[in-house]
């Protein structure tokens, strides 16, 4: 009897797991460095550097695959505006160049965050996924 016991509570343990709600993103969680797993619903290139650190004087920088940039960030609730202001311009491998556009045309676009599954997820107005991004 036991056995059919522990396989009931696993089973609910793992159902539960892949059903946690989103989190509300706060200031002090927002904080710090992320890296870019996925663009929309597409993973990133294979070893790519792609990240974004947000400090607490409301400034983001980061890497966008291939160049690094700088901008500034405003988090309102859950409403999260980015600025994207300057980046350098150096060439890179055709792969990482066209995912390098791909992020700076998506940060714009990026109107709320959330925290699901321990994932930081930039979405859009119509709640799409933009970036899903991990701790470092």
């Amino acid at each position: 009897m036991r056995k059919p016991t522990l396989l009931a509570l696993g089973l609910l343990s793992l159902s539960a797991c892949q059903s946690m709600t989103a989190i509300p993103v706060t200031s002090a969680s927002l904080l710090g460095r992320w890296h870019i797993e996925r663009l929309q619903e597409r993973p990133v290139v294979d070893f790519s550097p792609a990240q974004l650190t947000f400090n607490a004087k409301n400034q983001l920088s980061g890497n966008n695959s291939c160049n690094y940039f700088s901008g500034s960030y405003q988090l309102n609730g859950q409403q999260l505006h980015i600025s994207p202001a300057t980046s350098t311009m150096k060439a890179c491998v055709d792969e990482l160049m066209q995912q390098e556009q791909q992020v700076m045309q998506l940060l714009p676009l990026v109107t709320k965050a959330v925290i699901k599954n321990g994932k930081l997820l930039l979405v859009d107005s119509h709640d799409n996924s933009l970036l899903t991004l991990k701790r470092n």
